[in-house]
């Protein structure tokens, strides 16, 4: 038996080792931005991205008590 697992062994690991495998390559090209963002625009950004994540979590580290004590 285990020579049979050893020839499988081989078989599926053969082509790895013989460098076969494909690889592939994405071509990414980009236009400069239409309009220039300012630095306000960047910072309203950055803040709501902020917000919108730590809000939730941080209403459920201060509720955490009331979490524990519910019954499932």
């Amino acid at each position: 038996m285990s020579a049979l697992l050893r020839g499988l062994a081989r078989i599926r690991s053969a082509p790895a080792l013989r460098g076969t495998a494909i690889t592939q390559r994405a071509n990414i090209t980009t236009k400069p931005a239409k309009e220039a963002v300012g630095a306000a625009e960047t910072v309203f950004g950055l803040a709501l991205f902020a917000t919108a994540i730590l809000v939730p979590s941080g209403w459920v580290l201060a509720n955490l008590e009331s979490y524990k004590k519910r019954e499932a």
